[in-house]
């Protein structure tokens, strides 16, 4: 299934995406695609609805964040090869978090924060726990994931790196993780290791990889950050992303620039860069 929410921001409705890549309406069976409504068995009772019988929705409405009540959005950092050429592979994954106020739909707008100079853009896979994850093994982890998203880690660098050394805080501006468009279920993603993720700046592709390429598989990043917290029903992890971002080219963005990134069976954002000002 192809979960998602829509409407304006802060109102949003349930619904799944069709065959026909139509949004149908999920109301009434569920009251958001949030915390216990990713559970196994929950998610079984929705595939078991005919998505032509439920209420087509008309129109093209904003996309909200796919998953409602994110407690916690759980980062890895550096887990690509050449992402940080100035790095060294890292020996166990690089673990910070964004604030869940950066959480937004997947093509609403970037905002350039007043004092900002270097937004940056990363093309990442995210996941969404489904039920708790408490020291599982790998082998285990994988029944953990409620399911996968695109996930986009903006990153304000002078404030990540230059302001005192906390990574948070370079992470975690109004509208810095769109996520979205959908949550596909884990059933529909046999290989999470096997999803190709690309993202282009004005119609320049930037980024263009593989999650086979990843230096810690999703099985592993589930089991090690089970190891140092409980992981809760819609916490979200998204895994880095791969080399091409602009703090390796020297180049940032700027208001008015045009971002489209995407995952093979996840789909696509597509986003506008405006100032504060304009928000």
């Amino acid at each position: 299934m192809k979960l998602l929410r829509y409407g304006p921001a802060g109102c949003e409705q349930p619904g799944l995406l069709d065959c026909h890549g139509n949004i149908r309406s999920l109301a009434g069976h569920v009251s958001d695609i949030a915390g216990a409504a990713l559970a196994p068995e929950q998610l079984d009772a929705l595939r078991q609805l005919d998505p032509q019988k439920l209420p087509l929705v008309e129109g093209a409405p904003r996309l909200g964040p796919p998953v409602a009540g994110v407690g916690n959005v759980i980062a890895i950092g550096l887990n690509y090869p050449g992402h940080g050429a100035q790095y060294e592979i890292p020996s166990e994954p690089i673990i910070f978090s964004k604030h869940t106020g950066a959480i937004c739909g997947p093509n609403d707008p970037i905002i350039i924060p007043p004092g900002a100079s270097k937004v940056d853009w990363e093309v990442e896979l995210a996941l969404v726990i489904g039920q708790c994850a408490k020291r599982v093994s790998a082998e285990a982890s994988q029944k953990c994931v409620a399911g996968y998203m695109l996930a986009n880690d903006l990153s304000e660098r002078d404030f990540q790196s230059e302001r005192g050394g906390q990574f948070i805080k370079g992470k975690s501006c109004e509208n810095f993780c769109p996520l979205g468009p959908w949550l596909v279920t884990a059933d529909e993603i046999p290989d999470p290791q096997a999803i190709k993720l690309w993202l282009d700046v004005n119609g320049r592709r930037v980024q263009d990889d593989s999650t086979a390429n990843m230096i810690f598989p999703v099985r592993e990043l589930v089991s090690y950050v089970s190891q140092f917290m409980v992981l809760l029903p819609g916490d979200v992890i998204i895994t880095g992303t791969p080399p091409g971002v602009g703090m390796t080219r020297g180049w940032y963005l700027r208001a008015g620039d045009e971002i489209e990134l995407g995952g093979a069976g996840l789909g696509a954002q597509r986003q506008r860069v405006i100032d504060a000002a304009e928000s």
